[in-house]
């Protein structure tokens, strides 16, 4: 998950900033009331594309730290391990990376909401403009606590594996990889 969460966090994040960049070149030449513009409507498809992809990638750190989370608790669970330190720490991972990544996707739908709002003129530009430049920071913000994140529970992972084989050893019972190889 270390390798590939940084490439959809980059793509999303260049995503964003390429609908913000579009957008206030749309603004600077009077987008919305000049439809025949295509940049406008780049940024209307960019936008909307880059909102969904921001939902995709977090989403994806939602489903990552809950199935590793419920991984090392019922591996704690089977094999009598302690909850201090390591499932526990997976529950407080968990618990750092949801309000960032939450508040990321929130802030990128209520960006999105507002440029409909703005394309209708029910509300001003300005307010879509400004939730577009909280989005990018919100976001760069929410990926770097989500990475070191995963960086951390990567390594739990890793030492839960590492207790797994030392209380299977004691037991007289092949490691883990010995056991998968056996089954093949």
């Amino acid at each position: 998950m270390t390798r590939i969460f940084p490439i959809l966090a980059a793509m999303n994040g260049l995503a964003l900033l390429a609908a913000f960049v579009l957008g206030a070149w749309s603004k600077v030449r009077d987008g919305v009331h000049h439809p025949e513009e295509s940049i406008y409507w780049l940024h209307f498809l960019l936008g909307l594309s880059a909102a969904l992809l921001t939902l995709f990638v977090h989403c994806i750190i939602f489903t990552y730290f809950l199935g590793t989370g419920r991984w090392v608790k019922e591996v704690a669970l089977a094999y009598d391990i302690s909850d201090r330190p390591l499932p526990r720490l997976t529950r407080d991972l968990k618990r750092k990376v949801f309000p960032p990544a939450l508040f990321a996707m929130l802030i990128a739908i209520a960006t999105a909401a507002a440029g409909a709002a703005a394309h209708v003129g029910a509300w001003p530009w300005f307010v879509h403009g400004t939730l577009g430049v909280i989005t990018l920071a919100v976001n760069a913000w929410a990926y770097l606590v989500e990475y070191r994140c995963l960086s951390t529970n990567i390594l739990v992972l890793e030492e839960v594996s590492q207790e797994v084989d030392r209380i299977r050893l004691e037991r007289g019972l092949p490691s883990n990889a010995e056991a998968l190889r056996s089954e093949v």
